[in-house]
């Protein structure tokens, strides 16, 4: 026996599934909506994260330009002291330097004539700028066929010597004018590099040391010195 269905029955099944459709619909539209409300949140996160990253790099930015202006400051003022110091150990060294020779020149010609080197004269600081040398003697004692270049430091050193007994070998380039002339070589100096003397004497040059208010020659009276 089949069993029939009623108008009822359509009815009751209608309103299930209206009431299903409904409970489809609410579920979707909160699932919808805290879907909204999260991609919110996270899309103000993002942002609030955004805008402390630009206030960190703005703070890095003004800290870089802040610690460069600092920099900049100290290099000016780093540079400033080392043009004060450049222009005052020059001006020192200058001073020393005149210093010292004129403690030498005025005993040059003294000191030579007693070695039988008959100069006569001195001159202090002679220059020549040609094509093929350039050259500066601190000071030039001469006669007529005789000369004595002196190198003077208020430190003497090896380099020194080395340095001067280049500029010896090519005097007479650079001074043509006493191309004739038996050409010695002294250097002085108020402190001298340890061994730096016995090492000029070896090389044929006079040694001149500082003697209380005044110089001597420090070579002993065998001393043979070199001919240029």
């Amino acid at each position: 026996m089949s069993n029939s269905i009623t108008i009822e029955d359509f009815y009751k099944i209608f309103q299930e599934s209206d009431r299903q459709r409904q409970e489809t619909e609410r579920i979707l539209r909160e699932s919808f909506q805290r879907s909204q409300e999260e991609a919110e949140r996270r899309a103000e996160e993002a942002e609030r994260r955004a805008e402390e990253l630009d206030r960190r790099f703005a703070e890095l930015a003004e800290d870089d330009k802040r610690r460069a202006a600092e920099a900049d400051r100290t290099m000016e003022e780093l540079k400033k002291v080392v043009a004060n110091t450049s222009r005052e150990v020059a001006n020192l060294t200058t001073r020393w330097g005149q210093f010292v020779e004129n403690l030498v020149e005025p005993g040059i010609v003294r000191l030579f004539q007693a070695r039988g080197i008959a100069v006569k004269e001195t001159h202090p600081r002679i220059k020549a700028k040609r094509s093929t040398v350039a050259m500066e003697i601190d000071i030039l004692a001469v006669d007529d066929d005789v000369a004595v270049a002196v190198e003077v430091k208020s430190r003497l050193s090896k380099t020194d010597v080395d340095d001067f007994l280049d500029r010896l070998a090519h005097f007479k380039e650079a001074f043509p004018r006493y191309a004739d002339v038996k050409l010695n070589g002294a250097v002085a100096g108020i402190e001298i590099d340890f061994g730096v003397d016995l090492y000029a004497y070896r090389q044929g040059l006079f040694v001149i040391k500082q003697s209380g208010e005044t110089v001597e020659i420090a070579n002993d009276e065998t001393f043979k010195p070199k001919i240029w």
